[in-house]
């Protein structure tokens, strides 16, 4: 029985690969923080995993953790992820995704060398690079999260030359689900949608309407981590759809699906803009294509579909 350490087990994409290696007859190990309130997500799983309480900014709990396990593998999908909150949060935001993820590198590298290591990348880190973007895109980030990305980026990149580790960083295009948190824009409008159409509130503010990005199902994206870890050999790989939508597009689609029209509710905020928008993020994911044999399956309008009717059944 192989054994895996997940960071960020009770996010979205913890949650997802969780159920995915499970299903796979894998022995899931946890990494959670004791502070931490969101655990509803692997709720139904609880009793099935090994949790750990640990912190990406306490090396020591880290490898208490790691060398009481001995992981086959290892995916780093811990973060403070919310590009928003890193313009307010840049110190914070740099020392949980960047050092953290060198904290978990340099663990492995010293104590478990045969174990296979997945660090979360992100689109943000090529910001300004004409899209699609590829693997060998310019890099340029335009926010905190996405510098401290980058730094996580290429010390898998360094770790995995100069040492000779299998380690692997996908690089995920926005990827969603009803488990998505609520502060992230496609939750908060099929939530918003959910508390109108339940009489709770009548306005639903939002930001940039204007932004377009690349949107697929995390429950899918999930299943390219743990193929990227059984290849022979290690490399980094774009996860994405190829397509592009705008929040715009994504607020229309979703208020005409549950009968509303959007112009009704909708007021824009300036606050909840970034101080530098990057304004289309597009992945091509021919690579993950062609090596792993991964494809999208959930189109756009599925997705947002499966967002909505779980939040107008739901109250939670």
């Amino acid at each position: 029985m192989k054994k895996a350490v997940i960071a960020g087990i009770s996010g979205q994409d913890g949650s997802y690969l969780a159920e995915l290696l499970l299903e796979k007859g894998y022995e899931v190990h946890g990494i959670i923080r004791r502070s931490t309130n969101r655990r509803t997500n692997i709720d139904h799983l609880r009793e099935r995993l090994h949790l750990h309480y640990g912190d990406l900014g306490d090396v020591n709990s880290l490898s208490r953790i790691i060398d009481g396990v001995g992981p086959d593998e290892l995916y780093n999908l811990a973060a403070q992820s919310h590009v928003r909150l890193s313009f307010d949060n840049p110190i914070y935001t740099t020392d949980i995704v960047a050092l953290g993820a060198a904290r978990l590198l340099e663990i492995v590298r010293r104590s478990h060398p045969k174990c296979r290591f997945y660090q979360a990348s992100t689109g943000e880190i090529f910001g300004h690079s004409p899209p699609p973007q590829s693997e060998t895109s310019p890099l340029k980030p335009q926010s905190p999260y996405g510098v401290a990305k980058l730094y996580a980026h290429h010390s898998v990149r360094i770790y995995r030359e100069g040492y000779g580790m299998f380690a692997c960083a996908g690089i995920l295009f926005n990827h969603e689900s009803p488990r998505r948190g609520d502060e992230f824009v496609t939750r908060k409008i099929t939530r918003g949608i959910a508390a109108i159409v339940k009489g709770k509130t009548d306005t639903l503010m939002l930001g940039n309407l204007v932004a377009q990005r690349d949107w697929g199902y995390a429950k899918e994206f999930v299943e390219a981590m743990w193929l990227m870890l059984q290849q022979d050999k290690p490399d980094d790989y774009v996860v994405a759809t190829g397509k592009t939508h705008s929040v715009h597009d994504f607020v229309e689609l979703a208020f005409s699906k549950a009968g509303l029209d959007f112009k009704k509710h909708v007021r824009h905020d300036p606050t909840l803009e970034r101080p530098n928008e990057v304004p289309v993020l597009c992945g091509d994911p021919t690579k993950a294509r062609r090596v792993l044999g991964w494809t999208h399956k959930t189109s756009f309008e599925q997705l947002v579909q499966i967002m909505l009717d779980h939040d107008l059944h739901h109250d939670d």
